[in-house]
């Protein structure tokens, strides 16, 4: 007799769920059900999380859960239940938590056993069929477990509570709270990512290699704000590593992953939008700052590659691309879709000496640097070696190599793709909408209509208007899962970036209100921090917090920045309130480990330093000043457009259901009816400003704080 009847996964729209649909084993949504039949049998649940990319999900599915003995262990003895990470990361992230106390690390596939109320008692993640190097075969596994659960049951249920109290120490609990972190913060995570960055690969660490994009923000501001090149040096290394290595894809566009090594040569080959929304903005900043337009180009690429691949029909985007295809075999393989041999290459590009330079421009070899023989594509000579080499110009071995990346492309087109996953989830779309938001204003407006189609489709499908409530995911017309923190805070920045992109209201209106959700939802007083899970959802083990970055930023950073943001807008919500009190709850956290807290560290520098307001009162933002500003390396910039007349402006206050003018808009006129700029920080002004190069002189004399009393240095106030 099976304790749970049959597989239910059919119903699922998440396609990691509906991977394990036809598995022998009766597979179980996290729902009411599973649980129930857990607590009326009296079983354990075994908890299985992944996501669709993932490759040792894979693996682990193949060898264990098509296995009809395992099966049987299975749905005899526990209630086995899927859960796709991306559409439950406050799963994810409370059994994430357990496994790093018990073992230092996690991962994915996540292999867990609960007691029927949800407490852990054994965890870990990959298991073989068979036990080898050290770890357990995954049928004697269940064995053991199930004989343990019939005569060990107080010790199983003693760890349970353990862990569960150790879960909630350290995912709800918050420290006393202390000063904000201040000006210096910034100086110190930057020299720290100094320290930790790898001088001869680039990046960090001396393995795996991830794009780390709160560390490269963090190096960027201080290169801006503090006399040391090194800062500069560093964050360049990274970018450049990126760019030229295994990471980025250079026949498609895009970025992987991360590399498997340390020189950034061999990915692991899915494509996540979570990770290309964070790069294009860190490669924006390195152009802004750098004035490098390689920088430019790479932005632009990723970002077609996202127009190209991750965006649905109505506007959003999807949400990964898988690492594995099918190969000439048959067999799926990771990476088969994106690697080449020089024959492959030649038969693709027919021209040999276009054939040639393309292989030798990326390192394209018969003995290749991946398996079978094959090559990841990396920069492995520069254009100018080629052109001495081959006898001509520089110009001449250009258009050869994009002739034949086009061929290669098209070549490449007729394989067997990756499985794409079509979920769109609210917080990843937010982060993609605010890199091409954002990339409007530093490089192609087009971008930002881009920008504004997700973002209203995510707000039609997934904002309920009535309730001011998110969900999280649509997939095929089904809206379900109520939103996190994460999703609340990542679209808010992304509405807040369209507005100051397009100068449409109604982007900041929505910001506004998702900022309020945020407040209403998930901000907790007595604690004085905000929750990743909302008031109103699911009671787990533990409540969490986010503080740290993962493989996206941190969610409770995110949202300090943004509502720090907002406070300009409507300053009579307390928005700045809640951040300022969220940033002395975790003061000496951030203070610890920064660069574990990156977007914290970067909010707590916008709070020290002072948001760089740039208000322009015209009826639209001048192309020539929409560039300037979008060239500029500006952080903590809030742009704002207030109309030419008051009547205009009182359409707005309407549509934002606020009582009066902020002080951001208020007082400020055009001057002579041409579009005029007001520079703020830390409410000290400059004057009216009709010359776009004029105002953006005085960021430097309103440079970020520090302490000292600009107002009466500069001898002006801010009217």
């Amino acid at each position: 007799m099976t304790v749970t009847e049959r597989n239910r996964l059919d119903n699922e729209r998440s396609p990691y769920l509906r991977q394990h649909a036809d598995n022998p084993v009766n597979w179980q949504p996290w729902d009411d059900d599973a649980l129930e039949a857990a607590r009326e049998h009296d079983v354990p649940i075994f908890l299985s999380i992944g996501y669709s990319s993932c490759h040792w999900c894979h693996v682990m599915a193949d060898e264990s859960f098509e296995d009809e003995r395992v099966a049987e262990r299975l749905n005899e003895d526990f209630v086995p239940i899927k859960v796709d990470r991306e559409e439950r990361p406050d799963l994810d992230r409370l059994y994430q938590t357990v496994i790093g106390m018990v073992s230092g690390r996690g991962g994915w596939p996540l292999s867990v056993w609960l007691t029927p109320d949800g407490r852990p008692f054994y965890i870990g993640t990959y298991f073989p069929p068979e036990a080898k190097r050290g770890q357990p075969g995954f049928l004697d596994l269940l064995d053991s477990i199930t004989e343990a659960w019939e005569t060990e049951r107080e010790d199983i249920e003693g760890r349970a509570d353990q862990w569960a109290d150790a879960m909630t120490g350290e995912l709800e609990a918050t420290p006393e709270p202390g000063d904000p972190p201040g000006s210096e913060l910034l100086e110190t995570a930057a020299r720290s990512a100094v320290r930790n960055a790898d001088r001869e690969y680039g990046g960090s660490g001396r393995g795996q290699k991830f794009p780390q994009t709160g560390r490269l923000r963090l190096l960027m501001e201080a290169a801006d704000r503090i006399d040391d090149e090194e800062f500069g040096t560093v964050a360049r290394e990274a970018l450049d590593a990126m760019a030229d290595g295994g990471l980025r894809d250079h026949v498609g566009g895009g970025f992987h992953r991360y590399t498997t090594d340390r020189e950034w040569t061999v990915p692991h080959f899915e494509k996540m939008l979570y990770d290309n929304a964070e790069l294009v903005r860190a490669y924006l900043d390195g152009y802004r700052l750098f004035g490098d337009e390689r920088y430019a180009e790479v932005a632009r690429e990723t970002l077609g590659f996202v127009e190209r691949e991750l965006t649905s029909p109505e506007g959003g985007f999807f949400s990964t691309l898988d690492a594995q295809s099918v190969d000439e075999s048959g067999e799926r393989e990771e990476g088969a879709f994106y690697v080449w041999t020089p024959d492959e290459v030649h038969d693709a590009v027919g021209d040999d000496r276009a054939a040639e330079l393309f292989c030798e421009r990326y390192g394209i070899s018969e003995s290749g640097n991946f398996e079978n023989g094959t090559t990841v594509l990396t920069l492995a000579a520069d254009v100018q070696g080629l052109a001495d080499e081959y006898d001509t110009t520089v110009e001449e071995v250009e258009a050869d190599l994009e002739r034949a990346r086009e061929a290669v492309f098209a070549a490449r087109a007729e394989r067997s793709r990756p499985d794409r996953d079509e979920k769109v989830l609210a917080g990843w779309n937010g982060l993609m909408v605010a890199a091409f938001a954002e990339a409007g204003l530093a490089l192609d407006p087009r971008f930002a209509e881009t920008a504004v189609a997700a973002l209203d489709f995510v707000r039609e499908e997934l904002w309920n208007e009535e309730e001011e409530r998110l969900s999280r995911r649509y997939k095929d017309g089904e809206v379900k899962i109520d939103g996190y923190l994460e999703d609340y805070a990542f679209l808010a920045r992304g509405a807040l970036a369209c507005y100051e992109a397009t100068g449409d209201v109604h982007h900041l209106g929505f910001a506004l209100d998702l900022a309020r959700a945020i407040e209403s939802e998930f901000w907790d007083p007595e604690e004085g921090t905000l929750y990743f899970t909302p008031s109103s959802g699911e009671s787990l083990v533990a409540r969490p917090q986010e503080l740290d970055d993962q493989s996206t930023p941190s969610s409770t950073g995110v949202a300090v920045e943004t509502l720090l943001a907002l406070d300009h807008f409507a300053p009579d919500e307390e928005f700045a309130g809640i951040a300022e009190r969220v940033l002395e709850t975790h003061a000496e956290t951030i203070e610890s480990s920064p660069l574990a807290r990156a977007s914290l560290a970067l909010a707590a520098e916008r709070r020290s330093a002072g948001s760089l307001e740039l208000t322009v009162v015209a009826d639209s933002l001048p192309d020539a000043w929409r560039e300037r500003i979008g060239r500029e390396f500006l952080p903590g910039r809030v742009l704002t457009r207030r109309p030419r007349t008051d009547d205009d402006l009182g359409t707005w206050l309407d549509t934002l259901d606020l009582a009066e003018s902020p002080p951001i808009w208020a007082d400020r006129t055009q001057r002579d009816g041409d579009p005029t700029a007001y520079v703020c920080r830390s409410f000290t002004c400059s004057p009216p400003q009709t010359e776009i190069e004029e105002a953006l002189s005085w960021v430097e004399k309103l440079g970020p704080q520090d302490g000292s009393d600009p107002e009466s240095e500069l001898g002006f106030d801010g009217n």
